[in-house]
C-alpha cells in the first residue's frame, strides 16, 4: 500500500508530544497517522543523560513510532526553554508525556501549570505505576508491568515458571488506553470548554487487559493459571502438530464439536461420554489432546486448514513474521504502507499499518521522522519568534 495525502481527520488539532520509548509513542502515533499536527518535542544534543535509548533514529522501530510528526528540539531545564514550551501550549490541544510522574513538577509542566496558560489544554501523562500511590516514583518497564499485572503468571507451559510475552504488551495497551482517554476528553471538551487531567499507567493497562482472567479471580475467586497453548476453559482450542508443522484450531462450541469429529474423520468421538460436553472435555483434556496428537500428525496443515475451513471451525496457521506478510489477507488489509523520505522522493521504508479503517477519512502516511530539530523554525515562526530570536535560542542552546 503506498503513501496517501494527508487525512483530514483530525486535523484540527495540535498536539505536543514529550514522550519516548513506546507507550507514549503509540499514543501520538494515532493522532498523527490521523492528520493532527504533531510536534515531537525533544532534547538538543547533549542535554539529556539518556539520550538515544529509544535506538538508533533511523532504525526500524523510531520510524514506526514516530512517523507523520514534526520534529523540535527545545531544551525545558532552562527557564528560556520553559518559556518557548509554555507559548506551544497556548496554541496547542493536547500535551502527552511519560516521565516519572515528579518530572513535570519538578519543570513546572503539570496540569495546574499548563491549565493556567490554556483551560482547554488537555495533559496526557503515562507512567509505570499510576501517578499516585506507593509506587508513584519507580521506574516503569513493559516487562516488569507484565510480571505485576499477571500475564506472566498465566502465560507459558505449565511448570516451567513465568514466560514474558513476545510483544510489548504493557507499553502497547498503556499508550491506546491513553490515546481513548485523550479522545473522551477532547469530547467532553466539546461541551464543557474546560480541557482535564488524563492519566494511564503500565500496571493499569496490563490489569485491564487480562480481562476474563483479572475478572474469574474478582468474582469466583479462582486464580487463573498457565495454560500453555491450550485456551484457559475451552477444549479443543490451541495448537496442534501436523506432520511438517504447526496449527491453531478453536473448536467454539457443541455444534462445532460434532463437524469437527466429521472433519476429522473421527464421528465416533462426538458422543464418546468422555468428550461429548465441553464440561467433559475441559476435564478429560489430556487424553482428548493426545488422541488429536495422533490424528494431526497424519497430515500436512495445509490440508488440515481447507478440511477444517469447510465445515466452518477456526483454525489457522503459526506464522514467522516473513509469512505473516506474504499472506494474501494481509496483503489485501494494507497492514504494510510505504512512506516516502521527502515530498517528491521515492519509497523511504515499509512501516506497519492502523489497524482501524474509516470509509472517508483513513489513517494516512505521509512522512518518515525527520531530524531532530528540523521543524524549528517553522514551528516557533508559528507562535511568533522571528529570525533573530531563533538564532539567539540556538546560540544558548534552548533548540
Amino acid at each position: 500500500m503506498s503513501a496517501q495525502q494527508q487525512t483530514p481527520a483530525l486535523s484540527n488539532l495540535r498536539i505536543l508530544d514529550l514522550t519516548r520509548v513506546r507507550s507514549g509513542p503509540t499514543c501520538c502515533r494515532i493522532f498523527a497517522d490521523f492528520g493532527a499536527d504533531v510536534i515531537k518535542i525533544e532534547a538538543p544534543p547533549g542535554v539529556d543523560p539518556n539520550e538515544g535509548m529509544s535506538g538508533a533514529r533511523e532504525g526500524s522501530d523510531m520510524q514506526n513510532l514516530h512517523r507523520n510528526k514534526r520534529s523540535i528540539t527545545l531544551n525545558l531545564k532552562t527557564p528560556a526553554g520553559l518559556a518557548v514550551f509554555k507559548k506551544l501550549v497556548a496554541k496547542a490541544d493536547v500535551v502527552v508525556e511519560n516521565f516519572r510522574p515528579d518530572v513535570k513538577d519538578r519543570l513546572g509542566i503539570a496540569y495546574e501549570d499548563l491549565k493556567a496558560i490554556n483551560p482547554r489544554i488537555i495533559l496526557a501523562s503515562i507512567s509505570g505505576f499510576g501517578q499516585s500511590g506507593p509506587y508513584r516514583g519507580r521506574a516503569g518497564f513493559d516487562q516488569i508491568a507484565q510480571g505485576m499485572g499477571g500475564l506472566m503468571g498465566v502465560t507459558g507451559l505449565p511448570g516451567q515458571g513465568p514466560v514474558r510475552a513476545g510483544i510489548a504488551v504493557a507499553d502497547t495497551a498503556a499508550g491506546l488506553y491513553t490515546a481513548i482517554g485523550i479522545f473522551i476528553a477532547l469530547s467532553e471538551r466539546e461541551r464543557s470548554g474546560q480541557g482535564q487531567w488524563v492519566s494511564a499507567s503500565l500496571l493499569q493497562a496490563q490489569i485491564a487487559m487480562m480481562d476474563f482472567q483479572a475478572a474469574k479471580y474478582l468474582v469466583e475467586k479462582v486464580v487463573p493459571q498457565q495454560a500453555g497453548n491450550d485456551h484457559p476453559y475451552s477444549t479443543p482450542m490451541g495448537v496442534v502438530k501436523t506432520s511438517d508443522g504447526f496449527i491453531n484450531i478453536a473448536v467454539g462450541g457443541e455444534g462445532q464439536w460434532k463437524v469437527f469429529c466429521d472433519a476429522i474423520a473421527r464421528p465416533d468421538l462426538r458422543d464418546d461420554p468422555d468428550y461429548a460436553t465441553q464440561d467433559v472435555r475441559f476435564k478429560n483434556r489430556p487424553a482428548l489432546n493426545a488422541v488429536l496428537a495422533r490424528i494431526f500428525a497424519a497430515r500436512p496443515s495445509a490440508e488440515w486448514l481447507a478440511a477444517l475451513e469447510t465445515v466452518g471451525v477456526p483454525a489457522g496457521p503459526i506464522y514467522m513474521m516473513n509469512e505473516v506478510f506474504a499472506d494474501p489477507q494481509v496483503q489485501h488489509l494494507g497492514m504494510a504502507v510505504d512512506v516516502p523520505k521527502a515530498e517528491g522522493e521515492a519509497n523511504g521504508l515499509t512501516l506497519v499499518g492502523q489497524p482501524v479503517d474509516l470509509s472517508r477519512t483513513p489513517s494516512a502516511f505521509t512522512n518518515l521522522l525527520p531530524d531532530a530539530g528540523a521543524d524549528n523554525n517553522s514551528v516557533l515562526k508559528d507562535i511568533g519568534f522571528s529570525d533573530d530570536e531563533l538564532d539567539a535560542l540556538r546560540r544558548d542552546r534552548v533548540i
